[in-house]
C-alpha cells in the first residue's frame, strides 16, 4: 500500500501560517453549524427560486425575526445566499443542492446534523475509551435511522458502479451484501452483470427501508432481502461473492474476525469475500478521512474503529481465504478481497 501522507498533512515552520491554520480549524464548527441549522429549518427550500425578506422567511418557518435575519446574513457571508435591498435569494449552488425538491438535493446532510450531538461527546469518549451515548445506533429511532440510511445511499449510489467495476464478476451469479442498508451495492452488482442475483442481509428495522429503495429501482426480481443480525445469525450458503461495505469499522477486532470466518463458511469454492472501508496505513496516521472516521466510531459505537491492511489480512487468513489483494478507489476507501480455495 502506498504512503498517503501529503504536503498538506505535514507541519509548517511558519508561525503565522500555523496560527492561521489552527484558528481555521477551531472556528470551522461555526460555519458547519450555520449551514446545518439552515438545512434543518429547510430555509433554502422556503426561499426556493424567490427573493424574500428575513421577516417573510421567519413567518414561513415559525422562527424569531431578528435571529432569522442574523442567520441569513451569515449565509450570505458563506456565499449560500445573496442579499439585495433586504431581500434574500439562494445562490445557484444552494438552489441545486440544498432545496428539497431539487434532483441533486443533498439529503444525506440530515445524518450529518444528527452527528453534531454525538461528536460533542468526543472529550468524554476519550476519557472513557468508548461511546458515552446512552442509546446504541440501532436504538436511536426511525427518524435517525431513515436519515442514516439515506446518507449512506446518497454516497453509495454514486460510488457503487465504480467499485463494482473494479471486480471480476465473470464467474459470479450469487452475491450477498452483508449490512447492505439501502441495497445500493446489491443493485449495482445486478446492473453490472445480467447473470447476477443479489441478497441484502440486514437488521429487522433496516430491511423495510431497503425494500423501498429496491422497489423504487424496480429490481425486486433481482435483489432479495434477508432479515438477521450478522453477529449471531447464519448468513446461509452458496454465495460466489460476499460484500461488506462500511461494515468492519462498526465492530471490534474480535467481532470482525468471527464475521469474516462466517462469510468464508458461506462461500462456494473459489468464492470471494470483498471488504470496502477506510484502510489505514500501519502507523494509523493516514488517510486523513480514516483517522477522523476512527473518532466517529469512538463517539458513536462501543468498539468500532478503522483498521489496517495487516489486521484485515490476518482475519482473512484465519478464515481460510487466500490470494488476498488490495485495490484503492478514487474516493479514499480501499477494497481488500480474499478467495476460498
Amino acid at each position: 500500500m502506498t504512503n498517503r501522507k501529503t504536503k498538506e498533512h505535514l507541519p509548517t515552520t511558519d508561525n503565522s501560517l500555523t496560527t492561521d491554520r489552527i484558528w481555521d480549524m477551531v472556528i470551522a464548527f461555526q460555519k458547519s453549524r450555520t449551514l446545518l441549522t439552515a438545512y434543518e429549518l429547510e430555509l433554502f427550500t422556503a426561499l426556493d427560486k424567490e427573493s424574500k425578506s428575513s421577516a417573510e422567511i421567519a413567518a414561513a418557518l415559525g422562527t424569531e425575526k431578528r435571529a432569522t435575519d442574523r442567520l441569513m446574513n451569515a449565509l450570505v457571508a458563506l456565499e449560500l445566499l445573496t442579499k439585495k435591498e433586504n431581500k434574500f435569494s439562494n445562490t445557484p449552488l444552494a438552489q441545486r443542492l440544498l432545496v428539497k425538491h431539487s434532483p441533486e438535493f443533498m439529503g444525506n446532510l440530515y445524518h450529518s446534523a444528527h452527528l453534531w450531538n454525538t461528536w460533542s461527546t468526543l472529550t468524554q469518549a476519550v476519557y472513557k475509551g468508548t461511546t458515552v451515548m446512552e442509546r446504541k445506533i440501532n436504538d436511536r429511532g426511525e427518524k435517525w435511522l431513515t436519515a442514516f440510511i439515506a446518507a449512506m445511499h446518497t454516497r453509495a449510489q454514486k460510488q457503487a458502479p465504480l467499485v463494482v467495476g473494479k471486480l471480476d464478476l465473470s464467474k459470479v451469479t450469487r452475491v450477498l451484501d452483508v449490512g447492505g442498508g439501502s441495497g445500493a451495492y446489491a443493485m449495482a452488482f445486478v446492473k453490472a452483470h445480467p447473470n447476477i442475483d443479489a441478497t441484502v442481509f440486514d437488521l429487522p428495522n433496516v430491511v423495510p427501508l431497503t425494500l423501498r429503495y429496491i422497489e423504487k429501482e424496480e429490481l425486486t426480481d433481482k435483489v432479495k432481502t434477508i432479515v438477521g443480525d450478522y453477529t449471531v445469525d447464519s448468513l446461509g450458503k452458496g454465495y460466489d461473492l460476499i460484500f461488506l461495505s462500511a461494515i468492519i469499522h462498526s465492530n471490534s477486532h474480535e467481532v470482525n474476525r468471527k464475521l469474516i470466518k462466517k462469510c468464508s463458511e458461506a462461500l462456494n469454492p473459489d468464492g470471494r469475500v470483498v471488504i470496502q472501508d477506510f484502510i489505514m496505513d500501519e502507523d494509523r496516521t493516514a488517510p486523513l478521512p480514516g483517522t477522523l472516521f476512527a473518532l466517529n466510531m469512538l463517539v458513536s459505537t462501543e468498539a468500532g474503529d478503522t483498521y489496517t491492511q495487516a489486521e484485515i489480512r490476518e482475519w482473512m487468513t484465519a478464515a481460510g481465504l487466500t490470494g488476498i489483494k488490495n485495490i484503492d478507489t478514487s474516493f479514499g476507501t480501499s477494497l481488500i478481497y480474499g478467495c476460498l480455495r
